[in-house]
């Protein structure tokens, strides 16, 4: 009886539910520009209720479980007009009520205006390439601006990850942690180039970025010298990091992964208005991660606070920081021997250990860095605009680094290890006149500028000692590979406290002049003058230069805002830092001033932005000449030498399209070939491709589609990858030749927007066939195996 009368009250209850639930109803609909646009964050509140909802990427929102009657809906945002719209709601109704706001997508640039119907990875503009407000096909320079969106779908944790979206770009060396060059190196047209800039600005590490703080990363071909000064930047281009900025609205994300090899990352990303004429930004991340062999692994906390502030109509500031603080065990890097014959002839060893990290997890270097810049811009007149920037960076390096050397017998290694500490400073100060106006019947884009920047190297490491003898076909080690162990070997080597400075005086100006509608020329100049030191002590020691470094390029519109051919010829004139040498056995250490090298660049091809923005595309050919190269001493893998000329050319094609309603692409080839074609013969170089040049072929693709609407709308799908030819990781003549093989690696995802995209959840496995690839630069380096990441990222 008792299960009777429970039976009884369930129904009752059951039916009282549905009855109370039948006198409520769903509100759903879409927020869109004036040109329909789909508009993301958009508040759309019931008035006198506390139910509302936020707009999605589609711009879509839902409001459930509201009581029938009848309400006003408020559409309203931070720098749009609010609309109202006065509704009647059914019991048990599902009412759709659209808005459709007056302003146009291109009237709210301070407005997150969404991309469904857009090619969302996409940059029409980038203001860091030629500092000036060029359009994409307005530029005779080629450049891969990799979004932050597309960082967010192919859930990437780490930099290395994000620049496998940019043509031509492969990584060389992973980060060592070690002083003056411990970040990664990597490959770009047939050069070894660090990230070193960050909007536009030097910004040096000894370790690995976070993609946290992204907004783009962009990837700037060819000698850039003209624009960006010659110290930090690479003939193959250079890498820039643009940041987020503080906005005009409220923005709160958090996110989690959690995946294989021990990942956990927590990030947050909070932007909030203090008044109508400033706004904060944070962006945070904390992340820890084992690796995929015995040993190894990764901790690092960041933190990017930025403010924005209006001070008046014509004065406006702007400062970004970051804070990064790293602790990692990397395993050491097998060096091939380069002083005598190669004594290697197949990958079968090397195979054999590959989930071997020859470390141990008490051997950890830690890199703190900081970044902060100070940008003030004061409108002169409708003419012409004031940039002012100062930008400072700090890098430090305590801990151990060690690495592997062939014995040249076919299968044993020397393990050098050290007790590396140091610390890098940059300074920099930019004044920048930016101007648009005419001149007769030509419009003309000016920027005139002066830099001044100063880089100071400190090294008190301890000297560099054997440490046991790694044998590959039984995967032995016979090294002490603990902290106490390590810190015994090293306590009496001691290098010494030494310094290395140099400090660059530039000014330049460039200018494109718009002929016709369809005709432009970019004609740009600096001046640089060098000064580098060891001592601040040895006057003698100082040595000083000036050089000019020109930039032209010319484009013409075949088709206005669609197609355009364009012409460049580029000149970088590097005046290189001091880098730590010593002898091959690590005695004698020292810092060691280098001449200038020079190079030039011509390039021709063509850009294309057509079908209203869906499709953007770039071919382009180049052609780079370098004198005075420098290059490693063949017989000292701890020194470096100047001296040949090297030649490199080649093919890029780049496209970023969105041919149909929720699916976006980004692809990329590249095919190059460099070789040394004046050196001395002893040091077995000449005709052939260079080390640091990566593989000839490079492909990058990736492809994801997101439902726009019906019952599963906010489903995507993602897939792609990168495959390389083979890398000539060790190629001289006098020594021989070792090929790490080619590779392709696929990737893919499958995520979930929510509607009124509080949340995105994501399931992304990387290296789906679990594949076994290499990097190496005189080098072989095992990349990541087959790895799983869930992520989670909710707004509020």
């Amino acid at each position: 009886m008792k299960n009777k009368y429970s039976f009884l009250i369930a129904v009752i209850a059951l039916f009282a539910f549905s009855a109370a639930y039948a006198q409520t109803g769903t509100i759903t609909g879409r927020v869109a520009t004036a040109d329909n646009k789909p508009l993301e964050f958009v508040n759309v509140a019931v008035a006198g209720q506390t139910k509302g909802a936020t707009t999605d990427r589609q711009g879509r929102f839902l409001i459930k479980d509201l009581e029938a009657g009848i309400y006003t809906l408020k559409a309203s945002f931070v720098g749009i007009e609010a609309q109202e719209k006065n509704i009647e709601l059914r019991p048990g109704q599902r009412l759709t009520v659209d808005f459709r706001l007056k302003e146009s997508a291109t009237s709210l640039s301070e407005v997150l205006v969404t991309d469904m119907n857009a090619n969302r990875f996409y940059s029409d503009s980038n203001f860091t390439v030629s500092k000036l407000p060029l359009k994409d096909l307005e530029n005779p320079q080629v450049y891969n601006s990799i979004s932050g969106k597309l960082l967010k779908e192919q859930v990437v944790t780490n930099m290395n990850d994000a620049l496998k979206n940019a043509t031509g770009v492969t990584r060389l060396w992973e980060s060592t942690g070690r002083g003056g060059d411990g970040a990664e190196y990597y490959s770009m047209r047939g050069f070894s180039v660090q990230p070193t800039m960050v909007n536009g600005m030097p910004s040096v590490n000894n370790g690995g970025l976070d993609p946290a703080n992204v907004e783009s990363v962009d990837v700037i071909k060819g000698p850039s010298g003209t624009l960006f000064g010659s110290p930090m930047i690479s003939y193959g281009g250079l890498i820039n990091i643009t940041t987020k900025k503080p906005l005009v609205q409220e923005r709160r994300e958090f996110g989690f992964v959690t995946g294989s090899f021990g990942l956990n990352r927590l990030t947050a990303d909070i932007n909030e208005p203090v008044s109508g004429s400033s706004a904060i930004r944070l962006n945070a991340a904390y992340q820890s991660q084992n690796t995929f062999q015995d040993a190894g692994s990764s901790r690092s906390i960041f933190i990017a606070p930025s403010f924005r502030f209006k001070a008046s109509e014509k004065l406006s500031f702007l400062i970004n920081t970051e804070f990064l603080d790293a602790v990692s065990v990397n395993a050491p890097m097998i060096f091939l021997n380069r002083s005598n014959p190669l004594t290697f002839s197949s990958m079968e060893l090397f195979e054999r250990n590959y989930e071997k990290s020859f470390t141990g997890n008490g051997l950890d270097i830690n890199n703190a860095s900081y970044g902060i810049q100070a940008q003030a811009f004061y409108e002169i007149n409708s003419s012409w605009t004031s940039q002012t920037v100062l930008s400072r960076s700090s890098t430090k390096t305590d801990g151990y680094y060690h690495y592997l050397f062939d014995n040249s017998d076919g299968d044993s290694f020397t393990r050098y290890i050290s007790d590396r500490n140091g610390q890098t400073i940059t300074t920099d100060f930019q004044q920048n006149f930016i101007g648009d106006f005419r001149l007769g019947a030509f419009r003309n884009k000016m920027v005139i500028g002066v830099d001044y920047f100063k880089s100071s190297i400190f090294n008190g490491s301890t000297g560099w000692v054997g440490n046991g003898v790694v044998t590959l076909s039984d995967g032995n080690d016979t090294g002490i590979l603990t902290r106490a162990g390590v810190d015994d070997l090293v306590k009496d080597s001691f290098e010494g406290n030494s310094t290395g400075t140099n400090e660059v005086l530039s000014a330049y100006v460039s200018n494109v002049i718009q002929f016709t509608d369809a005709l432009s020329l970019m004609a740009s100049l600096r001046v640089d003058n060098f000064n580098g030191r060891t001592d601040y002590w040895v006057e003698e020691e100082i040595k000083s230069q000036t050089s000019l470094s020109p930039k032209l390029g010319v484009v013409y519109q075949l088709m206005p805002d669609k197609v355009s051919v364009f012409g460049n010829y580029m000149n970088g004139f590097v005046n290189l830092a001091p880098v730590n040498v010593s002898n091959v056995d690590g005695s004698n250490p020292r810092l060691k001033l280098l001449d200038p090298e020079q190079a030039n660049q011509y390039e021709f091809g063509v850009k294309t932005n057509i079908y209203g923005d869906k499709i953007s595309a770039t071919a382009s050919y180049y052609n780079i000449g370098v004198k005075n190269r420098l290059m490693t001493d063949p017989d000292n893998i701890n020194n470096s030498i100047q001296g040949g000329e090297v030649l490199s050319k080649g093919v890029e094609i780049s496209l970023i399209a969105n041919p149909i309603e929720g699916m976006n692409l980004v692809a990329g080839y590249s095919k190059n070939h460099t070789e040394v074609t004046e050196d001395n013969m002893e040091s077995g170089y000449l005709g052939l491709r260079p080390e640091e040049s990566g593989p000839a072929r490079l492909v990058n693709f990736w492809a994801s589609y997101t439902l726009p609407t019906g019952p599963l709308a906010g489903l995507g799908l993602g897939f792609g990858g990168n495959a390389a030819s083979e890398h000539l990781t060790l190629n001289r003549a006098n020594i021989g030749t070792f090929a790490l093989p080619a590779y392709q690696v696929f990737n893919a995802v499958v995520s979930y927007a929510g509607i009124g995209n509080q949340y995105l959840l994501s399931l992304k496995v990387n290296n789906l066939t679990n594949e076994r690839y290499y990097s190496g630069w005189s080098t072989v380096t095992p990349q990541q195996l087959r790895n799983i990441a869930f992520s989670l990222n909710y707004r509020f």
